[in-house]
């Protein structure tokens, strides 16, 4: 990145973006040896694309993963720290297209038919975004021509690939919603109602019997409603917020691992660490001291 810098009370660097007071976006194509900007936010929206950097470490939020060929995410959120580190990554020759963007998404033109694929998606981005290869694909050309473009010829490439994207069934997100802080948008009222209770009460002990009764059903037919409109179990939906706020926890304070595992709802510390190594493949101690590493001071 090419834009200053300030840095927050948790260590994590504030990239000031290169955008202007009445710039809409830009457009970094570059190419370099190694990957060496630290774990960051920035207010702007992001769509990051990088090619022949098979290896390279994704970290966005609590998600870590090793990028294939081609990888590109979009972030839509100020407060989601990322980064692309080194990793494994041995290419001489990386490209890398980096995006940024204003865009508020909330404004009445997103709700008509035209835009709303596009709101949806950046909604979801939010938690961060990654698209499989043929959606890259897809868009490849049009990302790779975006920096030669200028003033209104620029926006509209930039739309239609937002566009093009937004058709995509299979994106899927990365951190989770509640490391990222946000909730996630679903039609069903019954289900925004007890996702709601569940986020504000995640410690209590929840079960479905009290939380059927919030909307009227038998716990066996919420617990079929609830799959069917989230696709996932509903102790499975309730284990997730519970580990991404104790993610977070790990992240923001250096409270034990036993108290983070009692006030993020678990009774004992060994199913903390059972649950906590099955989603993030280590242990609370490993993530905690891993993610400290990554928070690079300048």
């Amino acid at each position: 990145m090419n834009g200053m810098h300030s840095i927050e009370e948790n260590g994590i660097l504030h990239e000031i973006t290169p955008l202007g007071e009445h710039d809409f976006m830009y457009v970094a194509d570059r190419h370099k040896t190694e990957f060496d900007f630290p774990m960051h936010t920035h207010d702007a929206y992001e769509l990051n694309f990088i090619e022949n950097a098979r290896g390279c470490r994704r970290i966005v939020g609590d998600s870590e993963e090793l990028t294939d060929d081609i990888d590109l995410v979009l972030i839509s959120s100020p407060e989601l720290e990322h980064q692309w580190a080194q990793g494994e990554c041995k290419s001489a020759d990386i490209h890398e297209i980096t995006v940024q963007f204003r865009l508020d998404f909330h404004i009445g033109v997103f709700d008509t038919n035209s835009f709303v694929s596009i709101k949806n998606m950046l909604e979801r981005a939010q938690m961060g975004l990654a698209f499989p290869k043929p959606a890259i694909m897809a868009v490849y050309p049009r990302l790779t021509r975006l920096s030669g473009l200028e003033g209104f010829w620029a926006v509209h490439e930039l739309f239609a690939i937002l566009h093009e994207l937004s058709q995509c069934a299979d994106a899927r997100t990365l951190a989770s919603s509640a490391f990222a802080r946000v909730t996630e948008s679903n039609e069903s009222r019954r289900v925004r109602k007890v996702d709601a209770y569940i986020r504000a009460n995640y410690a209590e002990d929840l079960r479905l019997e009290q939380l059927s009764e919030m909307v009227a059903m038998t716990p066996s037919a919420f617990s079929r409603f609830f799959k069917q409109r989230t696709g996932k179990p509903l102790a499975e939906h309730i284990v997730d917020i519970r580990i991404g706020h104790a993610a977070r926890m790990l992240i923001d304070t250096i409270a034990p691992v036993s108290e983070v595992a009692y006030v993020c709802g678990f009774n004992t510390l060994s199913n903390f660490n059972r649950l906590f190594r099955k989603r993030k493949g280590c242990s609370p101690s490993e993530f905690r001291e891993r993610y400290v590493k990554k928070k690079v001071i300048v």
